[in-house]
Parts: structure tokens; sequence; C-alpha cells
């Protein structure tokens, strides 16, 4: 066995000298077999891994939680919108899981949630590690623009020039070590001066999403697998769908923007200046005692509009966006369709069951999906690819082929002044 030279400390351990190629450490250096590895690569992998549960220096992870999911009434209301539910019978309601995947990214104190006044509540009994100030209470919504902007303004007013990240609080993910290290390349190509996005590697043509466009690599220290972005495109028909995804060119857009504040401010400055004047009035003011008096003179009037169209797509087209490719399963549960997807399977036939199966009660049916809310027997008969939703005091019936379409059954049931229903 080689002699042990000076050992060298990583992490408040000692190790032999990392240029031997085969040795047994000592036990005064802790118990560690090395075989066909230099000790220099095993301790590169253990900095690596030391990095990456380290939180991000100067980063906040900002979970705007807004929406009602109509696509999801009845289960998803307005005053108990889809975040604040367990959709995929994890044991956490989607806002928790959000909240839970990027704690690790953003530290302790670097989450800040922005939602509306009236589901303060509801986040603070879901989330009561946040403190006071990591609560952003929205008036009324008036999109994405308004409440990333306005995080963006707070945060800069309170911690300087940061970055921040963007990240629904009603969206699914899978493979959060791949999550992690996506936003950890986003945050460097942020660094870079860029507005970065992450992209979903697109499993299906889907006519659901929107995409994103990719270009050149950025060639940008520290995002290696960052490209540029050359355009955004909205849901597009089957048809375009299918070319998109022949391509190799396109990613579904998931709503994930990572920038520095200094940089989406001085972007929305540009394309939508007097959104940004409004916004940095109601940061200016959000830690004193005029606030209230400033979101009742100012929000109202600010222009409701999301962040894609307000800065995204604008800055694209100058070449000041980038993307990082995700490797991770997401959904974003946009209707009962979706939601069947990430659900197991009930039966040998495919059934899907949000609640307690024995609630439900099939015969002669395929590919259901019931969600059994009112604690009552719901029976299906003969129908296949069915979708029931019992509450207390809604029922939905559909198909999973019109399940986009439930989103029309609320604007009737809003026509009808039912909105004690939503």
């Amino acid at each position: 066995m080689s002699s042990l030279r000076a050992p060298v400390r990583l992490l408040g351990r000692c190790y032999p000298d990392p240029t031997l190629e085969s040795a047994r450490v000592r036990p005064e250096f802790g118990e560690l077999w090395l075989r066909g590895r230099s000790p220099a690569d095993i301790l590169r992998g253990m900095t690596s891994a030391a990095v990456l549960s380290s939180p991000i220096d100067d980063f906040f992870a900002v979970v705007p939680a807004g929406g009602s999911g109509t696509r999801l009434w009845p289960l998803s209301r307005g005053g108990e919108p889809k975040f604040l539910h367990d959709l995929v019978g994890s044991g956490q309601s989607l806002l928790q899981a959000t909240e839970h995947r990027l704690r690790p990214l953003a530290g302790p104190d670097g989450v800040v949630l922005v939602t509306g006044e009236q589901h303060v509540a509801a986040c603070r009994a879901q989330l009561p590690g946040l403190s006071d100030d990591a609560i952003l209470a929205e008036p009324s919504p008036r999109d994405s623009m308004a409440a990333i902007g306005l995080a963006a303004a707070v945060l800069e007013k309170r911690h300087g020039d940061v970055v921040i990240g963007s990240f629904a609080a009603d969206h699914v993910i899978h493979g959060t070590r791949a999550f992690q290290l996506a936003v950890r390349e986003a945050v460097a190509a942020a660094r870079g001066g860029y507005v970065t996005t992450v992209g979903i590697a697109a499993s299906r043509p889907s006519t659901a999403f929107g995409y994103i466009r990719s270009g050149e690599p950025l060639g940008l220290e520290g995002a290696p697998h960052t490209l540029h972005v050359r355009g955004f495109t909205e849901k597009p028909d089957a048809a375009t769908a299918r070319r998109y995804l022949a391509s190799g060119e396109y990613r579904w857009n998931a709503g994930m923007f990572v920038s520095r504040t200094s940089v989406l401010l001085g972007h929305l400055a540009e394309q939508r200046p007097v959104l940004h004047d409004s916004l940095r009035l109601v940061a200016d003011a959000w830690d004193t005692p005029r606030r209230a008096g400033v979101l009742a003179e100012v929000w109202p009037g600010l222009e409701k509009i999301a962040i894609d169209h307000a800065v995204a797509e604008p800055v694209a087209e100058a070449g000041g966006v980038a993307v990082v490719p995700g490797t991770f399963g997401w959904d974003d549960v946009g209707d009962y369709n979706s939601l069947a997807v990430l659900l197991p399977s009930d039966d040998d036939r495919g059934a899907k069951v949000l609640g307690d199966p024995e609630n439900v009660l099939r015969i002669e049916s395929a590919g259901s999906v019931v969600v059994p809310a009112s604690g009552r027997l719901v029976t299906v008969l003969g129908l296949d690819d069915v979708v029931v939703v019992d509450t207390p005091d809604a029922l939905l019936v559909t198909t999973r082929a019109r399940a986009q379409q439930v989103k029309d059954v609320v604007a009737a049931v809003r026509e009808r002044g039912r909105e004690d229903l939503l």
C-alpha cells in the first residue's frame, strides 16, 4: 500500500493527499477505501454534491399562487383553487410540494409567495414556516407580470440586485434532482444578463401548452446546456404541434423564468413603462405604513398582462432570452385528462380515482376519472373515458376528450348568477 502523505481538509474532515491513486485511509482520517479512483476524483465528487445540496447565493424563488383552475371545477374554485389541493395523492398540496422543492435551492428564507388576499390564511396554514415578509398579498389578480414584477421590485428594494426565479404553485414535477440542476444552470445564465426560462422536453404533440423555440448554444460558463431562444408560440393546433415535436427545436413553455431583478425590471421599463413605474411605487411603500394606501390607489389600474407577452416575447426577439432544457417530468394539471395521466390506475382497465376508492363502483367501464368528494357512492355503468366529479354542492359529468371545455361550464354557471358555486 502506498505511503500516506500530508492530508488535505475538505468540509471539516481530513483526507490523504489527493495525488494518491490507491490508499486505505488511517483511522484519524476517517474510514475510506479508494479502489481504482483517485482521491482527487472522489473529492471533486464530494465538492459537487456539497454545492448541489447548498442554497444558491443571492437567489429567491418566487411562487405566484393565483387563478381558480376553472378546468378543474367543481373541485377547484375561486375560494379554494387547485394549488391548495393534493391532486396526485402525495399527501401534500401542490403549493406545499412546490415550496418543498424550492427550499433547498433558495434556503429557509428564500421562498416568496405572491397570492391573493383571500388566500393568505389558507397558504399560511399550509406553509407555517413562511415569514410575514415572505408573503406578498395582491388585492386582486392582475396576471403574472404584476405578480412577478411586484416580487422583483420588493426584493430588489430589500436586498439589491438579486436573482429571482418564478415557479407556479400549481404544477407537478417529477425528478427533483434534474429540476434543481436545471434551475442552478438557469441562475448561471441569468447572472450573465439573460432572462432565462426552462423548457420541458415535449413527450407528445400537445395542443394544451405553449412552446419555446430554441436556437444556438449560449456558450456561457456555468450554463453548458443553455440555448438561445428564437421565439415563443401560443398553443398550436394538432398538426403544428406534431411538426414542432418532429423538428426537435421546440420545448413546452412551463412558465418558469429566472432573471436578475435589475434585468427583468429594466426590460419591463422598456416594454411597459407605466406598469413598471406603478410597481416601483408599490414596492417603495411595501415595507412602510403607506402600503395599504398606495395599493388601493395604484393596484386596480395596473395593466393585466402575462410575463410572456410583457417581457419574454419581445426580449427574445432582441436575443435576450435563453432556455435551459429540462429533463424532468412536468405537468400543469390543466384539466381532468391531465390529472388522469398523473394518477395511478385503480383497476386493470385504466380507471383513475382521486379520493377514496371505496366510494367508487364501476361496471363495464374503462378509462374513467372519478373524484368522489361528496362522501357518497359514485357508480359508473357501461361508460368509457368519462369524468365524474362529485362535490357536496355541484356535480360534473363529461368525457376526458372534452376536459378542456370545463371552463365553458364555469362561464355558464357564472352567467346564471351562481357565484356561490365558483
